[in-house]
């Protein structure tokens, strides 16, 4: 993947996130800045979704942990260590952080 690609699919998958936290009038308030796209939650804590360019990855961290992404043939976003696709898991941190059910 070029890096111009990648630009594309990150932003993509940043506004894909923000979409579906305003059509479900979710409490979570979303930044992107930059390469990093904030969540703040109800409670005051934060997810984190961030481009990393130089490894075409994207990393999503939380309290339970940080995860790395690198888009599949498919065009899922799967985790590097354990093949988790990142939708799952961010909707499991936003869920176990702050009680929001999400699909996304």
């Amino acid at each position: 993947m070029t890096e111009t690609e990648f630009l594309h699919c990150s932003d993509a998958l940043f506004a894909h996130i923000q979409t579906v936290l305003d059509d479900a009038d979710s409490e979570i308030d979303s930044t992107l800045n930059g390469n990093v796209l904030t969540l703040e939650l109800d409670n005051g804590s934060q997810v984190i979704v961030n481009r990393h360019l130089p490894n075409a990855e994207m990393w999503l961290a939380g309290r339970a942990g940080g995860y790395h992404f690198r888009q599949a043939a498919d065009g899922r976003w799967v985790d590097t260590r354990d093949g988790g696709e990142l939708f799952t898991r961010l909707a499991e941190l936003l869920a176990a952080q702050g009680g929001e059910s999400l699909v996304f």
